[in-house]
């Protein structure tokens, strides 16, 4: 990616990116530009998760449709909190590697406060998904 000055990706704006919107991909955009494949992907299942969410809370959680959507919601959530997790924790050289040696690669206490955020809201929505699936599966699995 060929950067100037002025469109040089900065780590804590990625980082709260990946924070805040990334399960919708709008970090990979903001670092790889619109012809990024993987960002148009990730509002796909996002969505499709967040579908499945409103059908076992309008339905009811005997839903089996909505119990098999709702961890692809998790899984994007997760993988969006990682990725704000590994941007806010590179170092400067890798930054300035990665994405140009105008790239703001430095880490103030923005950075470091998001990546808290995404390593606490990271771990619990990885749990949770973990334990909804187990969950559902056993109780399928008694069910049988």
């Amino acid at each position: 990616m060929s950067t100037t000055v002025d469109d040089a990706p900065s780590k804590t704006t990625a980082t709260w990116l990946a924070l805040l919107l990334g399960s919708l991909g709008v970090h990979r955009f903001y670092l790889f530009g619109t012809g990024d494949r993987v960002g148009w992907f990730l509002p796909l299942p996002t969505l499709v998760g967040a579908w499945g969410f409103w059908r076992l809370r309008t339905i009811g959680t005997d839903d089996r449709l909505g119990s098999l959507l709702v961890p692809l919601l998790g899984v994007t959530l997760t993988l969006a909190m990682l990725a704000a997790i590994v941007y806010g924790l590179a170092s400067e050289a890798r930054w300035h590697t990665r994405f140009g040696a105008d790239a703001d690669g430095r880490s103030g206490w923005a950075t470091v406060l998001g990546v808290v955020l995404a390593l606490a809201i990271g771990a619990t929505v990885l749990m949770a998904t973990i334990a909804f699936v187990a969950q559902r599966y056993f109780e399928w699995s008694a069910a049988a």
